[in-house]
């Protein structure tokens, strides 16, 4: 074969549902928090820290190759028929290679177990966060106006899918 062009094989990536007090998610959780900070007014920032993801209405899930976390994400249940995706997170070094997709559709597919009709997300509106609007959008999710209690402010953008 020539080993040049022959396909390398993609890592093998777990998404499990896994305590956001790991020390490694910690850490990925203080990295989250500190980007959302550096990029938006600390008065519309909306990430959860760590309290707001450890309670029964989150499920906090990682994404693993070989026990290395390359990725975070959360399902919150706003009621019993609307979820909200909340801090989708991937490493630097894991971007790109479709980590952030899989967690979205594996919480889409929580959502959908738990038989809710609707999940949505609010994200940043700067340039910073392109990269994340146009995978929620190859992921079906559509732009909306704020949702549960979020304030209509300019430096959030707000997407809804229904299931």
């Amino acid at each position: 074969p020539d080993w040049h062009t022959a396909a390398v094989p993609s890592p093998v990536v777990e998404i499990r549902i896994e305590s956001p007090r790991t020390p490694d998610v910690v850490a990925l959780l203080e990295h989250h928090l500190a980007f959302s900070y550096a990029t938006t007014e600390p008065e519309h920032v909306f990430a959860l820290d760590l309290d707001g993801l450890d309670t029964p209405s989150v499920t906090f899930v990682t994404a693993r190759s070989a026990g290395e976390l390359l990725g975070i994400g959360a399902l919150k249940a706003l009621d019993a028929t609307h979820g909200e995706l909340k801090s989708m997170h991937t490493v630097e070094a894991a971007r790109g290679q479709g980590i952030a997709r899989r967690l979205v559709e594996h919480l889409v597919g929580l959502a959908r177990e738990r038989k809710l009709d609707r999940v949505s997300l609010e994200t940043g509106s700067q340039d910073a966060y392109a990269p994340a609007r146009a995978l929620y959008e190859r992921c079906g999710f559509t732009p909306c106006g704020p949702f549960a209690d979020y304030p209509d402010a300019p430096s959030s953008a707000f997407y809804t899918r229904a299931l």
